[in-house]
């Protein structure tokens, strides 16, 4: 939330402080990844790119990438499709239970990321899952859920059922109804949740810690780049994945405020529409 103009002065330097506490670590990862020495250094004695180099030539560092990669984007089909159809079913349906549900799958963000990863270790090493693409995909789509429910749900709440119950009655299926006039009205919600479970899995280590097994992502390489070896490379594609990163939190927040731009013409174009009708009646 942005501060008013005439906020007091101990507020505005209260709160640069905190800005600078979580952008500084990132401005000096940055500026490590363009040293020319063997080691992490800050600020560099040398500028040089050749830990980026490093990385686009290595196959150990370009295999974790792509698998990142090809988990994020798995994540991110399955997490939009189970979230958007339970989004739809928690807002529109009567059902027992719902609240239930619903904290059943926001749970992921309240509990411990270590305490989810050691329970799930335990069920993978039970049925032979440790290890294997399908079991990180299965992990990191739960991780990912309680933000596609939160962003298509918040989206959903704005849109007027009258429009889903007028094409009920015309004729349309509850499918045909969800794909040619709910669909487009949430499309928003659903690719800034898209983006947010990309990010999700993607970033994630701890899980990827327990389960990943001899196939690292990127994130556990470069957590055993730092604890073994102290390799330069990280500083590299640390800065490659906070440009990244931020590049998708841009975004999805231009989504948010598209979503919520649109929601406010649909009211009013439904409300001057409306108004004729109360003025003959």
């Amino acid at each position: 939330m942005a501060m008013k103009p005439g906020a007091h002065p101990a507020l505005w330097a209260a709160a640069s402080i905190v800005l600078a506490f979580m952008i500084l670590p990132s401005v000096i990862v940055m500026g490590m990844s363009f040293s020319g020495g063997r080691f992490l250094e800050f600020p560099p004695s040398t500028v040089s790119m050749r830990w980026y180099a490093a990385y686009w030539s290595d196959s150990a560092w370009l295999g974790a990438t792509v698998r990142s990669l090809k988990v994020a984007v798995l994540v991110t089909v399955l997490a939009v499709t189970i979230g958007t159809m339970a989004s739809v079913a928690l807002m529109r349906l009567a059902m027992p239970g719902k609240n239930a549900l619903r904290a059943l799958i926001i749970s992921p963000l309240v509990v411990p990321s270590i305490v989810f990863a050691v329970g799930i270790y335990g069920v993978y090493s039970t049925l032979g899952l440790t290890g294997t693409l399908t079991g990180i995909v299965a992990a990191h789509t739960v991780l990912a859920l309680p933000f596609v429910l939160l962003n298509v749900s918040a989206v959903l709440y704005k849109v007027d059922g009258n429009l889903e119950r007028a094409a009920r009655i015309s004729g349309a299926g509850p499918l045909r109804a969800f794909l040619f006039v709910v669909l487009p009205l949430i499309w928003p919600g659903i690719a800034s949740a898209s983006i947010f479970a990309f990010l999700t899995s993607f970033d994630e280590i701890v899980i990827a810690m327990f389960v990943a097994g001899g196939a690292p992502t990127l994130p556990k390489l470069m957590f055993d780049g730092i604890q073994f070896e102290l390799n330069p490379v990280v500083a590299a594609v640390s800065t490659q994945l906070i440009v990244v990163s931020g590049t998708g939190l841009v975004c999805a927040m231009w989504l948010r405020r598209q979503a919520e731009g649109f929601a406010e013409k649909r009211v009013t174009a439904v409300a001057a529409a409306e108004r004729p009708l109360s003025v003959v009646s």
